[in-house]
C-alpha cells in the first residue's frame, strides 16, 4: 500500500518540477540571452552551458538557437534574443540623456519610450536617415517606390492592433514610432540637415545612454530587423546582432559622432555635418577593462589611408589560424585577394553572405567561387576579377523566406571580432555615415563564433542552385558579358 502511494507522489513531484520548469524557462531564457549566454556541445534536453563575457560588454542575437522569447509582433514563442527589450531597457534607464542614430526606427514601443524618458526630464535627440524620417501614416503609396510600399503595408499591419484588417485613426497614431516622436515634440533631424539632399546613407544604428552606455550593432531598430515582418508569420526577423557597452570613453566618442551630425540641431544653423563634410580622422584606441576596441567611423574618401576597408584588410591580415566572416553585403574587390592570400597560407575560412546579396553582379562572394554575372545591361563591373581557384568554405545560409543575413561581422582567430553598421563596401567606406569597431577580446570572440557556428550547420556551399540559375540565365542573355570601363 505505502508502495502503491509513492509512485503517484513520485509522478506529481515530476509533474510539478516540470510545470516549475517550463513556467521559469522565457525567463531564464531571456535573462541569459541578454546577459549574452548561449551553449556549446550540450546534451539533448540539458541547459545550456553559459559562457563568460569580457566586463562591461554584452551582446544578443536574435536568431540565436538556446535562447526565447514571446514575439511582440504575433504573440509566439520564438528562438533568439529579444533585441527591443535590450534597447527598452537602455532606454529607461537613462537620467540625463539620450542620443540615437538609426537608419530607419519604425517600433512603436521604442518611440514610446523615448517620449517617455522625455516627459522625465531626459534629453532626447534622434537622428534617421531621410528615406525614413517621415511619419508613414501621412505618405501616399502614388509618392513612394515598390520598397517603401511593400514599408508602409508592413507597419500599416503591425498598428492593426485588433487584427480586423481596417485602421482607426487611433491605431494609425499609437503604431506610426517617427509620428509619435514628432507629436510628443522630440527633436530629429535627418541626413538632409546640412542642405543636402543627404548623404549616401546614414547608415549608423548606435544608442548613447548619458555618456556611459553605448547600444550599437548590425539592427535597425524596426520589426524587420527585430522580430519578423508584421504581414507574415513565417520570417523571423532578418539576422543581427546587437552589442550593449558600459563606457564613458566609448560613449564620448559615439556622442562626439552624435554632436557632428546634430549640429545645432532642428531649426539651427545648416551645420550638420554627413558624409564626407565630417572630415572623419582615423581610428580610435579605447580600452573597455581589459578589452581593447578600436572605433572608426565612416566615410572617408577613396584616398585616405584611414577608410574602413584599409582597416578591415589589416585585420584580415593578420589572421594566422580561422577566418569567420558573416556578412550582408561583400563588395569590395580589394578584399577579395586577401581572403585568397590567407587560404594560400592554410587559414580556414568560413565565408556566408546574405542570400540575395550574393547574387547580384557586384557580389564578390561570386568572385570567390571563380563565377562572374553580368549586370541587366549585359555589363560586368569594372576591375572584377573572379578567382581562378575558387575558395572552400564560402556560401549562404538557409534564412526564411523574406529574412536576410544582416551581420556585418567577422571573427579572426578566436580573438577578434568586427561589428557595426559597416557593409564591406565602397560605399560604406566612401559614401555612407557607418560604425566600424573592431574588439579584441576572446570571451566576445566565442558568442560571435557560436553565432557563425550556427549559421554554418545549415548552409549552401559552392555555388547553390539559386546562383546557377543567375550565372545560366546570365549566360543565356548576355554570353560572357563586357568589362566596364
Amino acid at each position: 500500500m505505502a508502495q502503491n502511494q509513492r509512485v503517484p507522489l513520485r509522478r506529481l513531484r515530476l509533474r510539478l518540477r516540470l510545470r516549475l520548469r517550463l513556467w521559469l524557462l522565457p525567463t531564464l531564457l531571456l535573462t541569459a540571452g541578454l546577459a549574452g549566454c548561449s551553449a556549446t556541445g550540450r546534451l539533448s534536453g540539458s541547459r545550456p552551458d553559459p559562457l563568460p563575457l569580457p566586463p562591461g560588454i554584452t551582446v544578443a542575437f536574435n536568431h540565436r538557437a538556446e535562447a526565447r522569447y514571446r514575439s511582440p509582433i504575433n504573440g509566439q514563442w520564438r528562438s533568439g534574443d529579444d533585441l527591443e527589450a535590450l534597447l527598452l531597457e537602455a532606454i529607461r534607464s537613462a537620467r540625463r540623456e539620450l542620443l540615437v542614430a538609426v537608419q530607419e526606427l519604425s517600433l512603436p514601443a521604442v518611440a514610446e519610450a523615448l517620449v517617455e524618458r522625455q516627459r522625465a526630464g531626459v534629453r532626447v535627440r534622434v537622428v534617421l536617415e531621410n528615406t525614413y524620417s517621415q511619419p508613414w501614416s501621412e505618405q501616399h503609396d502614388a509618392e513612394l517606390s515598390p520598397h517603401l510600399r511593400q514599408r508602409k503595408q508592413q507597419l500599416m499591419a503591425l498598428a492593426d492592433r485588433n487584427h480586423d484588417g481596417v485602421l482607426s485613426a487611433d491605431e494609425r497614431q499609437r503604431g506610426d514610432a517617427v509620428g509619435i516622436l514628432q507629436r510628443a515634440g522630440v527633436p530629429l533631424l535627418d541626413d538632409t540637415a546640412d542642405g543636402s539632399a543627404g548623404s549616401g546613407l546614414m547608415h549608423s544604428k548606435f544608442l548613447v545612454v548619458d555618456r556611459r552606455l553605448v547600444v550599437s550593432g548590425s539592427a535597425n531598430f524596426t520589426p524587420s530587423c527585430i522580430h519578423g515582418d508584421p504581414d507574415d508569420d513565417r520570417t523571423r526577423g532578418n539576422v543581427n546582432h546587437l552589442l550593449r557597452i558600459e563606457s564613458a570613453a566609448l560613449a564620448a566618442a559615439f556622442a562626439a559622432e552624435f554632436t557632428r551630425m546634430w549640429g545645432d540641431g532642428p531649426g539651427g544653423r545648416p551645420d550638420s555635418r554627413f558624409g564626407l563634410a565630417k572630415q572623419q580622422g582615423g581610428v580610435q584606441e579605447l580600452w573597455v577593462g581589459p578589452t581593447r576596441i578600436r572605433l572608426l567611423f565612416a566615410p572617408h574618401r577613396r584616398s585616405d589611408p584611414n577608410q574602413g576597408l584599409t582597416l578591415l584588410a589589416s585585420v584580415l591580415g593578420q589572421a594566422r589560424r580561422r577566418v569567420d566572416l558573416a556578412l550582408f553585403v561583400f563588395s569590395a574587390q580589394e578584399l577579395t585577394a586577401g581572403l585568397a592570400q590567407l587560404q594560400q597560407r592554410g587559414v580556414a575560412l568560413r565565408v556566408l553572405a546574405d542570400p540575395g546579396f550574393a547574387s547580384r553582379s557586384f557580389s564578390e562572394i561570386l568572385d570567390l567561387l571563380g563565377a562572374a554575372l553580368p549586370d541587366r545591361d549585359c555589363g560586368l563591373e569594372a576591375g572584377n576579377r573572379p578567382l581562378a581557384r575558387p575558395l572552400e568554405g564560402v556560401g549562404t545560409p538557409r534564412l526564411a523566406r523574406g529574412d536576410k543575413l544582416h551581420h556585418k561581422l567577422a571573427v579572426i582567430d578566436g580573438r577578434t571580432v568586427v561589428s557595426g553598421s559597416f557593409n564591406w563596401s565602397p560605399s560604406a567606406a566612401h559614401q555612407n555615415d557607418e560604425t566600424l569597431m573592431v574588439i579584441d577580446s576572446p570571451l566576445l570572440a566565442a558568442h560571435f563564433s557560436r553565432e557563425m557556428d550556427r549559421l554554418w550547420r545549415d548552409a549552401e556551399l559552392g555555388l547553390s542552385p539559386r546562383l546557377q540559375r543567375r550565372l545560366e540565365q546570365g549566360r543565356r542573355l548576355c554570353g560572357t558579358g563586357r568589362m566596364r570601363r
